[in-house]
């Protein structure tokens, strides 16, 4: 390995020694608990619990293997038996200081279960659910008998309280069934299997794993609390989890979402929805505790609350993912390191029944994964595969470890024993893994999937999170509001309806037209007929009055996290080649894409049409290619048809180097729309013209077939006002039916005249 990756860690030691130094003469001062002595364990945790993680990243290992290695590095392991009183000073046993780095390491608990459950996709596991199921019952039947069985067999020395062996058994059990969906998920990702059918069944599948023993988990809690196996509390705890189960996933999820816009769309202060969310995992984590199961459970569910929300931008999600994993990770992992004392597996016996958990541990989960896997209509590729991702325990392991070890159910030699097995089952897993997936061929029918799938990833409609509706009481208006309930309802996305006509028409019929829009939005995405997961045409719509100037309205909301806006007013065109006031307003105070609405024909008269038959003009740029994957959407949506029409032109270069190039360049053009078209189950039809202006080619389009509604792309030009070409402009104004604009979130420089 390079020496520029060791630096960091050939430098610890003299880290250590600098830092020794100080919390000696620290520890010489006072008995009592120390500020600095804290920031020191905090420091060198994190320091050598980060550099030990990149370096087992760099050769392929999970990045919490080097956080627990850090612990066992500075704890009595290595540190403590090289150096015994350097590392006593800086890790004291004295209970007021074990206190304070104990805090935090509980609250990096609840962060940790928080961002599992963020990571946990309840769809995936609803898409493969019937499989996922049949296999993780036997995923965690088998090794949970093999785990209790052991712990029925445990010496008495190595349980804290030997008359309380069922409750020692329960947790071996539920400790050797159980999966690090996380560590399974970033293996299955580096492997580009995600999206893999198998892939799906095995991140699934963990997912399963964890919850199913989170719960028992909680139980085990209320039994350790009660210390024997008292009935009334442990059904308690049962209908406890139960009930607040049900009541999370239902009243819960919906009252979360609410939460989070809240948070987004009124508070103003730096973090507010982080701070909402910690808030909300604080409660939950209450009652949990109040039901009498450990508040882990509630930290894990509300992080699969908030992982649902459709609110959740990338940077609330870094933010959050970055705090806990460059700080309370390596704290809390790094704690658990010092806990165990590997130094014990000197002691022969020790050793050897070490040895036997690790292989009771993996002969358990991978025979139980497997023949789940062959049970559930896997092959024996598929089921080995499944196997080898499932025997790895990871960080859930060691966090199952910590919570046993400080409820009583687990003595200090029992819990090194388990972290060591968690060590080397997640260390053995990701070769494994890879070997078994390398091996696994890809159907027709998946490859079709994840090409489709692969073309959403870059796509613009698949990644919209949140649209805006802008609109004033005109026909326009409803006629706007049915093509963004198309849109929105695509995906089930939330949309906010934003009113912006004056306030004098507002005071007369303001509140019945948010209604009605309010009411055409939820229609149109109830029409959607598309393969899709249950919150497909269910979409969230909340509707705003302008309150303020046009364009401070319009600012004040892109600044809650818009990423479209839709427009439909009852004037859309000015004077020639200039678009209305208010539409020049709207967009220079929205930056991101617009969809600029125009109802014509017998859109006036019908707003919301039974079906929409589209004319595209694609030229192969990429804001073409954005008009055609919009239009391709709103014809899926809409149950209608698609006409495609590409002109050559003596404009394009293609044409200029010769007819029979230009015609493989224009082919291609509509190959890949007639593509994209395919991958939604769309028929088009596709048109080609030559050597006619575009805007030209476009209006006779129009005027000789059945089609209502024009889809362009197009871009934004650098101008004193809202401009998109010549072509645009002419197409918008002489179109004799409706037209929909959509454009690029940046202006860019006008094109030179051409010829």
């Amino acid at each position: 390995m390079p020496w520029r990756l060791l630096r960091p860690v050939v430098l610890v030691p003299a880290a250590l020694v600098l830092t020794t130094i100080a919390a000696s003469a620290e520890a010489g001062k006072s008995a009592g608990p120390s500020e600095f002595l804290l920031i020191v364990q905090i420091v060198l945790l994190i320091a050598v619990g980060r550099g030990l993680g990149e370096v087992m990243q760099r050769i392929g290992q999970p990045s919490v293997i080097g956080e627990l290695l850090a612990g066992i590095i500075l704890g009595p392991s290595l540190f403590g038996w090289i150096w015994p009183e350097a590392q006593t000073a800086i890790f004291p046993k004295t209970p007021e200081q074990k206190a304070m780095i104990d805090g935090i390491a509980q609250v990096g608990i609840l962060l940790l279960l928080l961002l599992t459950g963020m990571e946990t996709d309840l769809k995936l596991v609803r898409k493969v659910g019937r499989a996922a199921i049949a296999i993780s019952i036997a995923g965690i039947v088998v090794p949970f008998a093999c785990g209790f069985a052991l712990g029925e067999f445990l010496p008495d020395a190595l349980l804290p309280n030997p008359q309380e062996r069922l409750v020692a058994s329960l947790f071996m059990g539920t400790a050797l069934s159980i999966s690090s969906v996380k560590i399974v998920a970033v293996v299955v990702r580096e492997m580009n299997f995600m999206r893999r059918n198998v892939g799906q069944i095995i991140v699934a599948t963990a997912v399963i794993d964890d919850t199913i023993g989170w719960i028992i988990i909680a139980v085990i809690f209320s039994l350790a609390s009660h210390g024997t196996l008292d009935l009334a509390s442990v059904a308690k705890a049962v209908l406890g989890t139960l009930a607040f189960l049900a009541v999370s996933f239902t009243i819960g999820r919906r009252l979360v979402f609410l939460l989070i816009r809240w948070a987004n769309d009124n508070l103003v202060s730096a973090a507010a929805v982080i701070t909402v969310i910690l808030l909300l995992m604080s409660v939950m984590a209450l009652i949990t505790h109040l039901i009498g199961v450990h508040t882990v459970l509630g930290a894990f569910v509300a992080g699969i609350l908030v992982g649902e929300s459709p609110i959740l931008t990338r940077q609330i999600d870094e933010r959050l993912r970055g705090l806990i994993s460059s700080f309370f990770m390596p704290v809390f992992f790094g704690l658990a390191g010092l806990s165990a004392d590997l130094s014990v597996l000197r002691d022969p016996n020790l050793l050897m029944l070490t040895g036997l958990l690790v292989v009771i541990a993996s002969v358990g989960k991978f025979g139980g994964a497997f023949v789940g896997g062959t049970a559930g209509g896997l092959s024996y590729r598929e089921s080995l595969a499944l196997a080898s991702g499932m025997n790895a325990r990871g960080s859930t392991e060691v966090i199952i470890a910590t919570i046993g070890l400080s409820i009583g159910v687990l003595s200090q030699n029992l819990f090194t024993m388990i972290v060591t097995m968690a060590i080397v089952t997640t260390m053995a897993m990701p070769p494994m893994l890879r070997a078994a997936l390398a091996r696994l061929p890809m159907n027709e029918e998946e490859r079709e999937r994840l090409e489709r799938e692969e073309f959403e990833k870059r796509g613009f409609v698949a990644n919209l999170e949140r649209p805006l509706l802008a609109v004033d009481e005109s026909v326009n208006a409803g006629f706007a509001a049915y093509i963004a309930g198309l849109i929105a309802g695509m995906r089930g996305l939330p949309i906010t309806v934003l009113h912006i006509g004056e306030r004098a028409k507002e005071q007369g019929k303001g509140r019945g037209e948010e209604e009605s829009h309010e009411a055409v939005v939820k229609k149109a995405a109830e029409t959607v007929s598309v393969k899709g997961d249950g919150d497909t045409g269910n979409v969230d719509v909340v509707t705003r009055a302008r309150q303020a100037e046009l364009g401070a309205t319009i600012a004040d909301e892109a600044r809650k996290g818009f990423d479209l806006l839709v427009v439909g007013i009852d004037r859309v065109t000015a004077t020639k080649d200039r678009f209305d006031r208010r539409i020049d307003d709207i967009a220079a105070a929205f930056e991101g894409p617009l969809a600029i609405v125009a109802a014509k024909g017998k859109h006036l008269k019908q707003p919301m049409p039974d079906a929409l038959n589209i004319l595209v003009p694609v030229s192969g740029s990429g804001v073409s290619k954005r008009g055609a994957e919009v239009a391709v959407a709103l014809a899926q949506a809409g149950s209608g048809s698609l006409r495609v029409i590409y002109v050559a032109t003596t404009r394009d270069k293609g044409a200029q180097r010769g007819a029979s190039r230009g015609l493989s360049q224009e082919t291609g053009i509509l190959k890949d729309t007639s593509d994209l078209a395919a991958r939604y189950d769309v028929d088009i039809t596709t048109t080609l013209r030559v050597n006619r202006a575009p805007e030209a080619a476009i209006l006779r389009e129009i005027d000789t077939t059945d089609v209502d509604l024009v889809v362009m792309g197009v871009d934004r030009i650098q101008a004193d006002h809202l401009s998109f070409g010549g072509v645009a402009d002419a197409v918008l104004r002489q179109s004799k039916v409706s037209v929909l604009l959509v454009s690029s979130g940046e202006a860019r420089q006008a094109p030179a005249e051409r010829a």
